[in-house]
């Protein structure tokens, strides 16, 4: 009887855990699928290439992409040594003690602060203390200190995943800390920090309301190349804030669910990217 009863509750179990399961990938279809059916309609070449004017009568995005990616790699050019370095010596240098756990409690605190805040800071200190203004910079500045906890609590977990036999080993063998860091930890813990990187890319993609109040949201063109770096000091609205723009202030739902397409789209290829990268450097699947 007992045994009846177990087999029936864990059929109940087993039901109730592939209902959670099938329900997830049924939501996800039918996002992606509405998205598509409303907005594939207006994502073309000119979309994708020009900068919406009313006197040329045209609708783009171009100028947001390049916000967009401009905002990704200064945000990453800083987030990612800064956080991979923090990991590095909290795993590796720092001795257990208060000065750790409030290292971590401080980190694990800063993940949780909602977006909004980090945008009203941003404006405040970066924007108007620093004087950077309404800029792609100040918007960078904002981001690396919301990616920041991502990366350095995946780069630690992924740290942490790497068995002590590797350290002791190198260690063994004559190699110093740096050099056993270097040349046998980061290798083997690279999988789960470019998963880190790559998951922090994502949300700065997906990130709005931090950057609505520090990046502004102009959308035009540099007119030449050799103005690309002073693009980095003046307001630059990425394709989150377009998307939004488009949907309340303008009530243009067309471009709207065009720009939602685009961003599926990346992080799409943003997921590809993790398991493409993070197969490629998996030390421990090489022959």
């Amino acid at each position: 009887m007992i045994n009846k009863k177990r087999r029936i509750s864990d059929f109940i179990m087993y039901a109730l855990i592939y209902l959670c399961a099938s329900l997830s990938v049924v939501i996800l279809v039918a996002i992606i699928g509405y998205v598509l059916a409303k907005g594939i309609k207006s994502v073309n070449w000119s979309f994708l290439t020009s900068v919406t004017s009313v006197l040329r009568g045209t609708i783009g995005i171009a100028g947001n992409i390049i916000n967009t990616i401009y905002i990704v790699f200064l945000t990453m050019l800083i987030a990612t040594p800064v956080g991979v370095g923090s990991a590095i010596y909290l795993n590796e240098y720092a001795k257990p003690g208060k000065l750790v756990t409030f290292i971590e409690y401080a980190t694990e605190t800063l993940s949780g602060i909602p977006s909004i805040i980090f945008g009203l800071f941003g404006m405040m200190f970066f924007g108007q203390t620093l004087g950077l203004g309404y800029s792609i910079l100040t918007g960078s500045l904002t981001l690396i200190l919301m990616v920041l906890p991502l990366i350095t609590r995946n780069t630690q977990e992924a740290l942490k995943t790497v068995p002590d036999s590797y350290r002791q080993g190198a260690i063994g063998l004559g190699s110093g800390k740096w050099h056993m860091i270097r040349t046998v930890l980061l290798p083997s813990a690279i999988p789960g920090i470019i998963t880190g990187v790559i998951l922090a890319v994502g949300r700065i993609v997906g990130e709005s309301a931090a950057l609505l109040f520090t990046a502004g949201s102009a959308k035009v063109l540099p007119k030449a190349i050799g103005k690309l770096v002073d693009k980095v000091f003046q307001s630059g609205g990425t394709l989150t804030i377009q998307l939004y723009l488009s949907a309340t202030s303008e009530g243009d739902f067309d471009t709207a669910f065009g720009i939602a397409v685009v961003l599926l789209v990346l992080v799409f290829l943003i997921n590809l990217g993790t398991k493409a990268l993070a197969k490629k450097y998996d030390v421990s699947k090489r022959d």
